[in-house]
């Protein structure tokens, strides 16, 4: 089990977004694309460490159908924060079109691209695409064989399944990256991503460690991922680990939940219309939704010391992480969700980065030797008073 301190001699904890994205389907959709640009170049202002865009094609909601497309977009308006896949679906695409655009985000990146993959979340658009939801995770498992090569390899691949052939494939491009961008395999209950992670050199990336079944599997996520690297001769890295959670911050907690009646309501809706949320509360007064959501740990609306009562208790069950990602959810208005990522990164941050450490630790040892320190300003001032009255005296004599 890692500890805390143990974290930051390596670096510290890392704070980014998850954006699924969650907007309101009767809202401007291209303004609701353009504030996700806009909201990536302010983490990059504030210095967050990483943005992740998803991939949906149904449900009126989660409206990015190309995370891809997104990067491109978002890296030409920030320079530092990393910028993720949301993740790619994998089965809904060739996997040599998904190893050759990941490469070129890559280059155009200069190396801050990551690669999130799943299966795909909504079966509803595995059946729009005439997928049995039962076909996903194998083809998932077969696609990042096949990628996995493409990426790592200059060795030609042929490989043909029923549903891609590959002749004599190889990238045009090696990765820019060395060796190679983070792969991040999504996962919520099941051991099947720590598998997956394991099995193919990558990382978990922890969708619903908040939910009571995603909390509980996190302890055992890590010992799957583990194992699993090892048969196949890889090494798994917490630094990687990756684990998402709705949070929402602000001085207070009657502000935070004054934010939230913005959007909650619709988005609770979505949630047991559209997607199901695990473990919802069995009610449909919001208030009382919201408060049965924050009690039971799925969600954080308060202030940042309940914020970092999360995180220690996240990495407490899972034994050490990487980064923290927030869920993007619009149930504040865009300004007062500015302002809880501002709030996240200016007050929760410091304490998992040792950012502040230093200054902490000269700021105690300053006010515990006070009363020395008084007392030498005050005897440096005797003297030089008693220096000018000497010299004042000698003057007049002189006279």
């Amino acid at each position: 089990m890692g500890t805390l301190s143990s974290r930051l001699m390596h670096g510290g904890l890392r704070f980014g977004l998850f954006q699924a994205p969650f907007h309101a389907h009767w809202r401007n959709p291209t303004l609701q694309l353009q504030r996700d640009l806009d909201l990536c170049e302010w983490l990059d202002h504030l210095g967050f460490d990483e943005y992740w865009f998803g991939e949906h094609h149904s449900g009126g909601w989660e409206i990015i159908t190309s995370p891809d497309l997104m990067i491109a977009a978002a890296s030409q308006r920030t320079s530092r924060i990393k910028l993720g896949t949301g993740v790619v679906s994998v089965p809904y695409h060739t996997p040599f079109q998904v190893a050759e655009r990941m490469v070129l985000l890559d280059h155009l990146t200069k190396g801050r691209v990551m690669f999130g993959v799943g299966p795909g979340a909504l079966p509803s658009d595995a059946y729009m695409m005439g997928m049995d939801p039962k076909e996903t995770r194998p083809r998932m498992e077969q696609a990042m064989e096949a990628i996995c090569h493409l990426l790592r390899s200059d060795d030609p691949l042929t490989m043909e399944t029923h549903w891609f052939k590959l002749r004599e494939a190889r990238l045009q491009l090696s990765p820019y990256s060395d060796p190679l961008f983070d792969i991040c395999m999504a996962t919520t209950v099941s051991p099947n991503g720590p598998r997956s992670a394991g099995q193919f050199g990558g990382a978990v990336l922890s969708m619903s460690a908040t939910t009571d079944a995603g909390f509980e599997a996190l302890s055992t996520h890590w010992d799957i991922w583990n194992l699993k690297a090892q048969e196949h001769g890889h090494t798994a890295d917490r630094s990687k680990w990756r684990i998402v959670a709705p949070v929402h911050i602000a001085e207070t907690t009657e502000q935070a939940f004054r934010d939230v009646e913005h959007g909650i309501e619709p988005w609770v809706r979505y949630f047991r219309e559209v997607v199901a949320l695990p473990g919802a509360p069995d009610t449909d007064d919001r208030d009382e939704f919201v408060r049965a959501m924050v009690d039971g740990g799925f969600a954080v609306i308060g202030t940042p010391d309940d914020a970092a009562a999360l995180v220690d208790r996240l990495w407490e069950q899972s034994g050490g992480f990487g980064a923290l990602l927030v869920f993007g959810n619009d149930w504040a208005n865009p300004q007062a969700t500015k302002r809880s990522f501002e709030l996240l990164i200016e007050e929760v941050a410091p304490r998992y980065q040792g950012s502040i450490r230093r200054r902490t630790s000269s700021h105690a040892w300053t006010a515990a030797n006070r009363e020395e320190f008084l007392g030498r300003a005050a005897a440096a001032g005797q003297e030089a008073r008693e220096r000018h009255e000497a010299e004042m005296a000698a003057k007049q004599e002189q006279q």
